[in-house]
């Protein structure tokens, strides 16, 4: 299972851990709701997993201009 990180608003990919036998409970899903689940974890049909976070540049652009936040896809 090779686990994806990237930006949920620039879409930059920002890390990847591609190692077998790595646990949900050892990422720390666990800790996430349901709804946080469906928000941010993404199962691709070849095994894979896309984690969608937020980069340093899009919170830095998010947190000088909170306005942003109201706009679908601020950052593409």
């Amino acid at each position: 299972m090779s686990v994806k990180y990237t930006c949920r608003h620039c879409h930059t990919a920002i890390g990847e851990i591609d190692q077998p036998g790595v646990s949900e409970y050892q990422l720390g899903f666990h800790f996430l709701t349901p709804e946080e689940r469906r928000d941010i974890i993404s199962y691709n049909p070849n095994g894979d997993v896309t984690v969608k976070v937020v980069c340093d540049y899009c919170r830095e652009a998010l947190d000088a201009n909170p306005e942003l936040t109201l706009i679908a896809s601020p950052l593409q």
